[in-house]
């Protein structure tokens, strides 16, 4: 059989699937009819491998507790790609399965430290963190990403450490590569705050959910950029990104460290909820075993809307400056030079280009003046979004 699902610049109407992305806008404060790019799922189809392999199991027509085991496949289809893709080898002893990456980081911090202890992110990123650190009981501390006079962002590791001796910081959650500024962080980068981690005895969340976007250099997996970070590490990985698959909630945690490993479950079952669902376990392995001709044809299809992006910001949207993402598919772009404040850029987004974006302001503090832009849709839609965007200011 043949990869079926290939036409990218095809348009899925995703409304009234109770799609977070198309049907919520109400319920958020959004109008009704905005065009929305800002949760980070696809509106492509996913591979016709997947398709096919959930439509067998419906056929079974029974769908009670289940399970998977090394020997079964599974495993072994998500540790091949583990090992093509990235060049790790795991052990089906370190393997935990869960519903997502965001369900992870709260067991983790629930499991692994104590109420009022500081877990350390590095904002502007994923907003969740923070969220989760909060609603745990934990102190949340950033130490900021740099932008630098290039534009890229970097880590101060002066003040990461000094944060972490003042703060008695015992977590720290790390994004490799990093929502929303599309860092792809190197082995050299991740070896630095590493060893500063070893160093106070810090445990790192390292969430590597965009590791299979990668579109400068190549993605260095953190636990193994140096053989002693084992002993501190929890990686997270998932086929929800990769392959469009977040509502069927299965996600792979890797944990080498048995203490860790143990602790980290026990907190899993104290949730109650600590078996996959049969549903998630069929298209992941689908997905890693059969999906690679979808993946790698997606992969160009984004790359060609992200260069597409970057022209058409450059050119056509006064006040705005947009790097090009070393990883993931979101464009996080600069509206600092529009002249706008808040308020005004809100306005102007929602209101006159009838867009639903991300604020780059729920990224943290160092996020305000930026949007986060979704480029993982056909480019007839991003095109539409950013025309949008060009009549609004110049209106």
């Amino acid at each position: 059989m043949t990869e079926r699902n290939l036409d990218f610049d095809r348009i899925v109407n995703r409304k009234n699937t109770r799609c977070i992305k198309y049907d919520f806008a109400a319920e958020n404060g959004y109008p009704e009819d905005v065009l929305p790019l800002w949760v980070a799922d696809m509106d492509f189809r996913t591979s016709s491998f997947v398709e096919d392999a959930l439509a067998e199991l419906t056929r079974h027509n029974i769908y009670g507790y289940s399970d998977t085991r090394p020997g079964d496949g599974f495993f072994e289809a998500v540790s091949g790609w583990m090992r093509r893709h990235h060049h790790w080898e795991t052990d089906p002893a370190w393997h935990v399965k869960i519903p997502g990456v965001c369900f992870a980081i709260a067991a983790a911090i629930r499991g692994l430290t104590a109420p009022g202890d500081a877990v350390i992110i590095q904002e502007p990123v994923y907003h969740p963190f923070g969220s989760l650190i909060l609603q745990n009981g934990r102190k949340k501390v950033s130490s900021d990403l740099i932008r630098d006079a290039e534009k890229t962002y970097r880590m101060d590791y002066d003040d990461f450490e000094k944060k972490i001796i003042e703060n008695n910081v015992k977590m720290f959650i790390l994004c490799n590569p990093h929502n929303p500024v599309g860092r792809v962080w190197t082995g050299e980068e991740l070896r630095r705050i590493g060893r500063i981690c070893a160093e106070h005895r810090v445990i790192v969340f390292s969430d590597e959910i965009h590791s299979d976007f990668v579109w400068e250099g190549e993605h260095q997996v953190f636990q193994e950029a140096d053989p002693s970070f084992r002993n501190i590490t929890i990686t997270a990985t998932a086929p929800s990104k990769t392959f469009n698959l977040a509502g069927l909630q299965q996600s792979n945690i890797f944990i080498p460290d048995s203490g860790l490993r143990q602790s980290f479950t026990e907190e899993l079952h104290r949730t109650g909820l600590d078996e996959p669902t049969i549903f998630g376990i069929t298209a992941a392995q689908a997905a890693y075993e059969k999906g690679e001709t979808w993946y790698e044809t997606m992969k160009a299809y984004i790359r060609k809307n992200i260069c597409f992006a970057e022209a058409f910001i450059r050119d056509r949207l006064p006040g705005t400056e947009m790097k090009k993402p070393e990883g993931t598919y979101l464009l996080w772009v600069d509206f600092r030079g529009t002249g706008l404040n808040a308020a005004e850029l809100e306005e102007m987004i929602v209101h006159k280009a009838r867009l639903w974006l991300n604020s780059g302001s729920v990224f943290g503090r160092a996020g305000e003046g930026f949007q986060r832009i979704n480029a993982a849709c056909p480019q007839s839609i991003l095109r539409e979004a950013l025309e949008r965007l060009e009549r609004a200011l110049l209106s």
